[in-house]
């Protein structure tokens, strides 16, 4: 019997994964590269990728996804071939795989099929589904249970692709193990245009700042937390909130919940058997507790996605998802992300609890906004 339980990880890996890294780097410095979606951005790095000499036979692209119009007749489309192949066990290839998986058993026979190594990409939030993302409710579980995984919901194109060089470098130059996994839905976001360094050093640690929004005088401030396409409703409602209650806002893009979630965690327990040292911070505390301002998390997946990093929020904190509101008038319907009412809503009302604006504020809004 062939046993196949991993690839071999050579010298030729670190280089076939440099040079998806620098062709993605040239792609991203074309001057008609404007702020796709990441499912956009995903395809055509794979296109690219598969189409240029230079690049095709370094990596292995697999294509199960469901997108119409998509040719795939020329790819993989199973990573399964792969583990039983003399040539390719004997020395790893980056591996892509585009994907259209709404349960966790299919994520978990993916990730088991590509001995748990590579990115996957999955598309299943852009096509009719009465999931949030398109996900039935064990996909976030199991992506936030599962210390193999590293699981990102990007908001744009430049995101993705960030997420993409940096797992290129991790796991195929550096050699770490496990896997990448990213949400990507199809819509552009214009608003958070291209990433600095310093942004995209931020990004995969879990989260940076987009923008501030201001109202030109001393007035209450929120943090605003946004995930893939969920920010898009964090930025309409960050402009509802200048706009008809005079309340500024911080705009920060958290692509990933877990990623800050664990490391959160792991400086709490290093702290905790490390009395007698310096503590050690994290990138979430360093990012959001210089203020007390309250902190409003949205997520398209479940509540709980958000939830997990609350514990280590030193002020007043609020998460949201896409089943937060669904008992509630006018709470979403298509499931495809939250309602901007009722994260202007929830930001009105963690100000009131903090005696920062009137409780009348709240029954105001809801009444504007038909949520009574």
């Amino acid at each position: 019997m062939i046993g196949f339980s991993s690839f071999s990880t050579t010298r030729e890996t670190g280089l076939a994964a440099q040079a998806c890294i620098e062709k993605i780097q040239a792609i991203a410095q074309q001057p008609d590269e404007g702020c796709s979606s990441p499912l956009d951005t995903m395809i055509d790095i794979a296109d690219r990728l598969e189409r240029d000499p230079g690049t095709a036979r370094n990596i292995w692209v697999v294509r199960s996804n469901q997108q119409p119009g998509v040719e795939a007749a020329h790819t993989r489309i199973s990573a399964w071939p792969l583990r039983f192949s003399p040539q390719a066990r004997s020395s790893e290839k980056p591996l892509l795989y585009l994907t259209s998986s709404s349960t966790s058993a299919e994520l978990c026979a993916l990730s088991s099929e590509s001995a748990q190594r590579g990115i996957f990409c999955n598309d299943i939030e852009t096509l009719p589904s009465t999931w949030p993302k398109g996900a039935h409710p064990w996909v976030p579980l199991w992506l936030t249970a599962n210390p193999q995984c590293l699981p990102f919901d990007p908001a744009s194109g430049a995101e993705a692709r960030a997420i993409t060089l940096a797992a290129l470098q991790s796991l195929y130059v550096e050699g770490s193990h496990g896997f990448y996994y990213m949400a990507l839905h199809d819509e552009p976001n214009d608003f958070i245009g291209p990433m600095s360094s310093l942004s995209t050093s931020q990004a995969l640690k879990g989260m940076y700042k987009v923008s501030e929004m201001e109202t030109g005088t001393e007035q209450p401030r929120v943090r605003l937390l946004g995930a893939g396409l969920a920010l898009r409703a964090v930025i309409s409602a960050a402009r509802m909130l200048r706009d008809d209650w005079g309340v500024a806002s911080e705009l920060w893009s958290c692509p990933s919940y877990t990623r800050l979630a664990r490391d959160a965690d792991s400086a709490q327990r290093w702290n905790r058997v490390h009395p007698g040292v310096p503590r050690r911070s994290s990138h979430l505390r360093e990012c959001l507790n210089a203020e007390d301002s309250p902190v409003i998390a949205v997520t398209g997946y479940a509540q709980h996605v958000a939830e997990q990093i609350g514990a280590h929020i030193t002020s007043r904190f609020v998460a949201l998802g896409a089943d937060s509101t669904e008992s509630l008038p006018c709470g979403p319907t298509s499931g495809k992300t939250v309602d901007k009412r009722w994260i202007v809503t929830l930001a009105l009302r963690a100000l009131a609890q903090e005696d920062k604006l009137p409780q009348a504020y709240v029954e105001r809004a809801m009444r504007r906004y038909l949520l009574l």
